[in-house]
């Protein structure tokens, strides 16, 4: 056991398989990858707690080299740090618990990479990763708007999750990209507030953010169903890997500082498609974060 990273045993378990081309010590590393195996509020299809395992060992099915990027993961010092140890239950623990272990990757001088479980967990990394940049822009991928109050009585949602996110994002800066699904008031806000940004028109949105810090989070069903069965909420009409490659094209231009990749419910997809492009997905902002 290290002296030097305490923190790092308490908050984090490191049973299971990790992710492609990463290390155990943080030492002298540049992203800290973290998973949470959560999935409490989950509305329709449960399962995204077996996401952060399946996409890891998954990952060794993919090259560590990205033709994109000409970047490849073997000359990138990232860290694996394991599972966050979370409370089984009520999503308001874990999203503190996520905030901790956050607050824990930033600490150590990684930016984090979080890995879901579901939706409800970004706010708690959101809030870490904005009080280190009280600037920060949030720019969300998601099928849905998760702009509710409240969804069956639980303020923490996955279906709240912006809502959420907003509250603890001094800026309120947030780009929401090509919703496409939420209740008539989202949608009037959505459209009202600017936030909404057409897929046509990502690129240009994102351009004046250049050099400011960037928050992504992915909520894998913004992809379509045809190429990302394995989640709880599907929703036609979605986007394909090059939509995501445009939006990765952008980015390599900008200060991304942290990011997470959540709703990934592994069981639902028997052929395992959707983990292999969730592994994909990680891949390439891992070398935009470590770039």
């Amino acid at each position: 056991m290290s002296d030097h990273h305490p923190s790092h045993h308490v908050l984090f378990d490191t049973d299971g398989a990790v992710f492609m081309a990463s290390r155990r010590d943080p030492a002298g590393c540049r992203v800290g990858l973290f998973g949470v195996p959560y999935d409490g509020t989950t509305s329709f299809r449960p399962g995204t707690r077996f996401g952060p395992a399946a996409i890891r060992e998954v990952s060794q099915g993919l090259e560590t080299y990205c033709p994109q990027l000409d970047r490849d993961l073997e000359d990138l010092a990232f860290a694996d740090l394991g599972a966050v140890a979370i409370p089984y239950g009520a999503p308001e623990p874990v999203v503190a618990a996520v905030k901790r272990a956050a607050e824990a990757v930033l600490a150590q001088g990684l930016k984090p990479l979080m890995l879901g479980g579901e939706h409800s967990i970004s706010s708690g990394a959101v809030a870490a990763v904005a009080e280190r940049h009280p600037e920060l822009v949030l720019v969300q991928l998601d099928a849905h708007a998760d702009l509710r109050q409240e969804w069956l009585g639980a303020r923490h949602s996955h279906a709240c999750a912006m809502r959420r996110c907003l509250e603890v994002l001094p800026s309120q800066r947030l780009l929401q990209i090509a919703i496409r699904s939420g209740t008539a008031e989202e949608f009037h806000e959505l459209r009202g507030s600017g936030r909404l940004v057409a897929i046509d028109a990502m690129a240009a949105a994102l351009r004046p953010l250049r050099g400011q810090p960037l928050y992504l989070t992915v909520d894998l069903d913004w992809f379509d169903p045809a190429v990302m069965p394995g989640t709880g909420t599907p929703e036609p009409g979605g986007f394909l890997w090059r939509d995501f490659a445009a939006l990765v094209e952008e980015l390599r231009h900008h200060r991304l500082v942290a990011a997470d990749v959540v709703e990934l419910a592994p069981q639902l997809d028997g052929s395992g498609i959707s983990s292999v492009l969730a592994a994909k997905v990680v891949r390439s902002l891992l070398l935009v974060l470590g770039g």
